[in-house]
């Protein structure tokens, strides 16, 4: 690359995302700027895309040197946001339209099973009037808006009292996604099948067994790459995720087949310099292979990860990718042998009182070299109240961890939850959270993998 500075908008620039962005080949002649605050971008009521567009431009157009890219790794409406600001600025961008593919869930079904039959039943759920599950399709089955973003409105209902209630809570909340989505939508060009759906309507998919993973790639002049499979671990029998961790311990023949469909199910879509993540279930009792869904984006929850155990975070491939350039995303060159991403929960609503005080994080990742830890609430929060969480869980603290072995890891672990001390008044005195899964119970994993397999989609 150049030894020019190139400059770089970051939609949403934050401190955590701004020190990985650092660390990057050729930062030094990198300079990242902000483009609109984290805030905007994921906690606004209501979301105004065509007012956030406008601020943003405006932004850029006070700005006195050349603008050479702009990217983002939040979910919607960034994702969307990106190619659209590249294209009144006159900067080349992924198609807004593939994005779009990506991210409708229904539309990305439909262009799914062109090429592969790995996923899981699916259909339309008519919100009005007396919903009913789509014909022919049994219970357990996930239910969700065909827009969400970190699992928001999605449930898993296992019988039609549950599916009932699931949908009053869909289309009580679908709004706050799927009428910006509709904005979105507005700019495509869009088959008529998913015109008449439009953003704000509700998918049906049966549940899927399994362990779930990531695939991480990208595509560069219509080369579609895969550099990496990260495990998502769940809490015992909950949907909510415990962990991401990378290298995957998944066999090597179902990383290839993953990289496989992942590889045509992206050409198929038309994504292009563009990175991507897709999230898989696999079943190790029948083989079988179920894609979850398609981001057009990296993931920032695995950039250290990738940092940590290949040398270079996936930040690299989304701005090299930016600026036209193929990433060549290298491979296990790093310091670590295993990284995590833990996500300490809360399985009950309440109001924070107080968080662990800094000197204590700070003395854990003294004491415990490769911690970084995250506090997600702030004081006087209430957590059902906090952006982009699940629909059964809300995050106390982020603990990113890198070792040795599986089990240093583990024990390290167990010693941040002991250290880590919140004060939440609870609405429910009766309910109670599961505990985190403990290092004993994954000394000796099934099979080489996670121990329990839990029932998802």
């Amino acid at each position: 690359m150049s030894a020019d500075v190139v400059n770089i908008f970051v939609l949403g620039l934050n401190e955590l995302n701004s020190e990985t962005l650092s660390h990057l080949p050729d930062a030094a002649h990198h300079r990242f700027h902000p483009l609109l605050s984290a805030d905007e971008l994921t906690q606004a009521e209501p979301i105004d895309v065509a007012g956030l567009l406008d601020k943003a431009q405006a932004e850029l157009e006070t700005f006195g040197g050349s603008i050479d890219a702009i990217v983002g790794y939040w979910d919607f409406p960034t994702t969307s946001m990106g190619p659209i600001l590249c294209r009144r600025v006159g900067l080349p961008s992924p198609p807004l339209e593939a994005l779009v593919k990506c991210e409708h869930k229904y539309w990305s079904r439909l262009e799914q099973q062109k090429v592969t039959d790995a996923f899981p039943r699916f259909g339309l759920v008519d919100l009005h009037g007396s919903p009913h599950p789509p014909e022919g399709m049994g219970f357990p089955m996930w239910l969700k808006p065909v827009k969400s973003a970190s699992s928001m409105l999605a449930f898993k209902v296992t019988d039609l009292s549950e599916f009932e209630r699931a949908v009053t809570k869909i289309r009580h909340g679908i709004g706050r996604l799927g009428k910006p989505f509709d904005y979105v939508l507005s700019m495509v060009d869009l088959p008529a099948e998913i015109a008449d759906v439009g953003g704000q309507a509700c998918l049906a998919e049966e549940a899927a067994s399994g362990f779930q993973a990531t695939v991480e790639g990208y595509v560069h002049q219509g080369h579609v790459h895969v550099y990496g499979v990260v495990d998502s671990i769940h809490y015992d029998g909950n949907s909510s995720f415990l962990r991401y961790q990378y290298p995957s311990r998944l066999p090597a023949e179902v990383i290839d087949e993953l990289a496989e469909i992942s590889k045509r199910v992206v050409f198929q879509i038309g994504l292009d310099r563009s990175p991507f993540n897709i999230e898989y279930f696999w079943d190790p009792d029948t083989g079988a292979i179920r894609l979850l869904e398609i981001n057009p984006r990296v993931s920032q929850s695995h950039a250290r990860l990738f940092e940590a155990v290949d040398g270079v975070s996936n930040h690299h491939c989304m701005v090299a990718l930016a600026l036209g350039a193929d990433p060549h995303m290298p491979h296990r060159q790093g310091d670590h042998n295993i990284a995590a991403k833990w996500f300490l929960r809360r399985f009950s609503d309440g109001v924070v009182r107080r968080l662990p005080p800094p000197d204590v994080i700070a003395q854990l990742e003294r004491q415990l070299p490769g911690v970084a830890i995250a506090l997600v609430p702030r004081p006087g929060d209430r957590l059902s109240h906090l952006a982009c969480q699940d629909s059964y869980s809300y995050e106390l603290a982020n603990i990113f961890i890198t070792a040795r072995t599986q089990q240093d890891m583990l024990e390290t672990y167990e010693r941040c939850v002991q250290a880590l001390h919140f004060e939440i008044d609870t609405d429910d005195a009766g309910s109670r959270d599961p505990p985190s899964r403990s290092a004993a119970e994954e000394i000796i994993p099934r099979r080489g993998l996670h121990p329990h397999p839990v029932d998802l989609a």
